[in-house]
């Protein structure tokens, strides 16, 4: 038969079975099922007809030896309705290979975002504040309706993109000179689970450095670019660990770079930004920016010692002199609460001498809801917990954003 001259013949065919097996050929457009048994010559017939049929049965031979044949001859038609399904499906096999590298990418690149995205955590509290601070101070420079056109916009969202651009840059540089700590306090976080590599994140860390300072100085803006200097220079000198730098290990010198940053730095470079290089005024400095430098200068000091609390653990592991650290969380605690609550006081003392009624109404009354908002979370905060009291650390950056539009009133 002819199952034997084959098997004879090719050796790397394991299994044709005697009571015929099912192969099939498929000839360009036209598919023709063909039967081992209707192929089965007498091994006299001459060479030519013998090649023809190899050539014929060639393609398939191989498939053979991933497939058994029923046994009757009467199940010829249902297996070879099995059969056609299964060699069909190793046919497609051949683009198999590209659809799964094209999913891996997919995946690949989602995860890597989702990393990416715990990395620089473009929704924190602190991005959100640094973005309003700049809207309210660009707004401090507005002196007719006319002032809000396209111009004021753009320039305004220039201004939010460089300091998100260098927002990511000094998030992650704080995060690769602090992985071995935020194993303990924050092991969620990309680089201290092992889901990003080191080396992927001063790569993200550089690149944004560059581009937050390439487009300043593209701009042109000098307040523009000395603000993003002055920001980046203290903020890296808090985080890297070198000689004389690391200040973040120091209370007094952790409380200046907010200080220094985010209550004058910030707020004076982008309202001068809008005032001296978008509209071209003189640098002459508004009530309500006046009243934000002091109240921003107690209010950070507050923020600054609370962001520590849930982090002792970690702190005092790796030799971090945080206020906690020194006094406990009780103490530290209420020192915050208190310093929070006298920033309100100023707030409420400059309204209340405003030569505007309405101005003095809600600037007033607004410190006071405020004021008396936080000292009622305040009381509800569970010192034991962690939770608790990063829960409360957030609850007083929502406040800071009402102030950022109170200020608007001064």
């Amino acid at each position: 038969m002819m199952e034997s001259f084959l098997v004879g013949s090719f050796p790397n065919i394991s299994s044709i079975t005697n009571g015929g097996k099912l192969i099939r050929s498929k000839h360009y457009a036209n598919t023709n099922i063909y039967y081992a048994s209707s192929y089965a010559p007498k091994l006299s017939q001459n060479k030519r007809k013998t090649k023809m049929e190899y050539s014929i049965l060639k393609p398939w031979l191989s498939l053979n030896n991933h497939y058994k044949h029923i046994g009757e001859e009467s199940a010829h038609q249902e297996h070879d309705k099995k059969y056609v399904v299964k060699v069909g499906a190793g046919l497609s096999s051949e683009y198999e290979p590209h659809a799964s590298n094209l999913e891996s990418i997919v995946d690949y690149v989602k995860k890597f975002l989702v990393y990416f995205s715990m990395l620089v955590s473009p929704y924190s509290y602190a991005g959100l504040g640094r973005t309003l601070c700049t809207i309210s101070a660009s707004l401090l420079a507005v002196k007719k309706l006319s002032d809000i056109s396209p111009l004021f916009f753009k320039s305004m969202l220039t201004v939010i993109i460089c300091h998100r651009l260098l927002g990511t840059y000094l998030t992650v540089v704080n995060q690769l000179f602090d992985i071995e700590i935020d194993k303990i306090n924050k092991p969620y976080l990309p680089l201290a689970s092992g889901q990003l590599s080191y080396t992927t994140g001063v790569i993200i860390a550089t690149s944004s450095l560059i581009m937050s300072f390439w487009l300043a100085w593209s701009v042109g803006s000098w307040p523009l670019i000395w603000n993003i200097l002055v920001s980046g220079v203290i903020w890296t000198a808090y985080s890297i660990n070198v000689p004389l730098l690391r200040w973040k290990g120091n209370p007094v010198l952790a409380a200046m770079c907010y200080i220094v940053t985010m209550a004058f730095s910030n707020p004076i470079g982008d309202f001068l930004h809008m005032q001296t290089f978008v509209f071209k005024r003189p640098a002459v400095f508004p009530r309500g920016l006046d009243f934000f430098l002091v109240f921003m200068s107690l209010y950070i000091v507050g923020i600054a010692a609370l962001k520590d609390i849930p982090d002792i653990e970690g702190d005092k592991a790796f030799g971090i002199h945080s206020l906690s650290t020194h006094f406990g969380p009780k103490r530290v605690f209420w020192f915050c609460v208190s310093i929070l609550e006298m920033a309100f006081g100023v707030g409420l003392l400059v309204g209340a001498t405003s030569s505007c009624q309405r101005s003095k109404i809600i600037t007033v009354l607004g410190h006071v809801a405020l004021a008396f908002v936080l000292w009622c979370q305040a009381k509800a905060v569970d010192l034991k917990s962690k939770a608790s009291i990063s829960s409360f650390y957030m609850f007083t950056w929502k406040l800071l954003y009402a102030e950022y539009f109170l200020m608007q009133f001064f």
